[in-house]
C-alpha cells in the first residue's frame, strides 16, 4: 500500500511504500523539501519501516529540487538513531548528481555512515541492486 504525503497546498511531495516481495521500503520525494515536510515524511517512512520490521530503505531523491541541509541535524540526531533502533540497517539514497540535493545527501552520508550502511547512487536501479546484494549476503 502506498502512502502519499502532501504539503499544505495539497501537492504530493513524498510517497512511501513497503514492497513485501523485495522486503524494502521505497520513498519517492518530489520538489522542494521544507523542514516540517522532511520531518513528517521521514517519520512516516520510519513508522512503515518499524511496522514491517524492514531493514532496507530505498530513498529516491532524484526528483528533489534544491538542498535540504536545513533538516540535516534533525535527520542525523533525531531520525537516524530511531531508524537504526527500529531495525534499519541499509539505506540506499538516490540523487540527481547535478542537484543541490546531492550535496545534502553527501553531508547526511558523512554524518550517519557509522550508524548504518548508507550508499549514494545516481539511479534507482543501482540502489536497488545494492540492497538486493546486501540481502543475498545476509541470507548466506
Amino acid at each position: 500500500m502506498k502512502t502519499e504525503i502532501r504539503n499544505p497546498f495539497g501537492a504530493i511531495y513524498l510517497t512511501v511504500e513497503f514492497h513485501e516481495a523485495s522486503n524494502l521500503v521505497y520513498n519517492n520525494w518530489f520538489g522542494y523539501q521544507t523542514y516540517p515536510g522532511i520531518i513528517a515524511g521521514a517519520n512516516t517512512s520510519l513508522k512503515i519501516i518499524v511496522e514491517h520490521q524492514c531493514p532496507y530503505l530505498l530513498n529516491d531523491n532524484s526528483l528533489v529540487v534544491g538542498p535540504w541541509d536545513h533538516a540535516l541535524e534533525w535527520l542525523t540526531t533525531g531520525w537516524a538513531p530511531r531508524a537504526v533502533k527500529g531495525g534499519l540497517t541499509h539505506f540506499a539514497h538516490v540523487v540527481s548528481p547535478e542537484s543541490f540535493a546531492a550535496f545534502s545527501a553527501h553531508n547526511l552520508h558523512m554524518e550517519i555512515s557509522e550508524k548504518l550502511h548508507m550508499r549514494i547512487f545516481d539511479s534507482v536501479i543501482e540502489g536497488l541492486e545494492w540492497l538486493r546484494a546486501a540481502q543475498r549476503k545476509l541470507s548466506h
